[in-house]
């Protein structure tokens, strides 16, 4: 018969084998040849995967919003999203900086003070881009989410499989993705989007202006001083429909 010694440590061997087994996510690809120039312009965000439950338990609130990428003055990216807020429009800014091969950024988190790494994984530049963030968001609290970005408010149907497809190879399961519906129409969201649906999905909606623009400037929301703008991440989402609480890494986040 075997002694509670033996018994334990065959359990912990069993337990070791089963981390050793278990299949770690698997690693985003990243866009071959990848060309910065193409990728700049306005983008929605219209999907989103994560592995976070506080994800799982608010994404019924949150609604897709607009951004748009520039050259930052100093190398790098600035990514500025615009949003509704409180039937007012409220804009933050995040500097990505290169990491690694073209197509690799990182930027801090405001909340969190920690870096996070983001990945082109794919994009054809004139219709959607899958990214790809993981990072750490506090004490053994691990951030992996995966991002679909749209040159229009309406992607098509094989766009929306083609990233559910792309978020469970990565891991995530379909109860952990989700696509953003658009903002209510009103005065408040054609103000933020400056003008109407039609005029945003032009073909020349996404031109964007040079380095240290006003589209790549850190911009406050109002009645917030310069030095107290918020910032998001390229992958964050968007504030919630009610409240304008961002979803990830803004001062506001939980």
């Amino acid at each position: 018969m075997a002694t509670p010694n033996r018994l334990w440590m065959a359990l912990l061997l069993l337990g070791v084998l089963g981390v050793l087994q278990t299949p770690a996510p698997a690693q985003a690809a990243l866009q071959p040849n990848f060309e910065e120039d193409k990728f700049l312009g306005r983008w929605f965000t219209s999907g989103l995967a994560s592995n976070s439950s506080w994800f799982l338990e608010k994404k019924k609130v949150l609604s897709m919003c607009k951004s748009v990428v520039a050259p930052a003055a100093d190398g790098g990216l600035n990514l500025t999203s615009t949003f509704l807020r409180k039937d007012q429009c409220e804009t933050r800014t995040l500097l990505l900086r290169p990491a690694g091969p073209p197509g690799c950024y990182s930027y801090t988190s405001p909340h969190w003070s920690s870096t996070h790494e983001v990945s082109v994984a794919e994009t054809d530049y004139e219709t959607y881009a899958l990214l790809y963030t993981e990072g750490v968001r506090g004490p053994g609290q691990d951030f992996r989410m995966a991002t679909l970005y749209s040159r229009s408010q309406n992607p098509r149907a094989e766009v929306k499989e083609h990233f559910t497809t792309f978020a469970k190879s990565l891991g995530f399961t379909e109860e952990g993705i989700v696509f953003l519906p658009k903002t209510a129409p009103g005065p408040g969201p054609a103000r933020c989007s400056s003008g109407n649906t039609a005029s945003l999905d032009s073909p020349h909606a996404h031109r964007v202006p040079g380095p240290g623009s006003a589209l790549g400037m850190q911009r406050s929301q109002p009645g917030r001083g310069a030095g107290q703008a918020l910032e998001t991440g390229p992958v964050d989402g968007c504030p919630h429909r009610d409240t304008g609480t961002a979803t990830w890494g803004s001062a506001q986040a939980p």
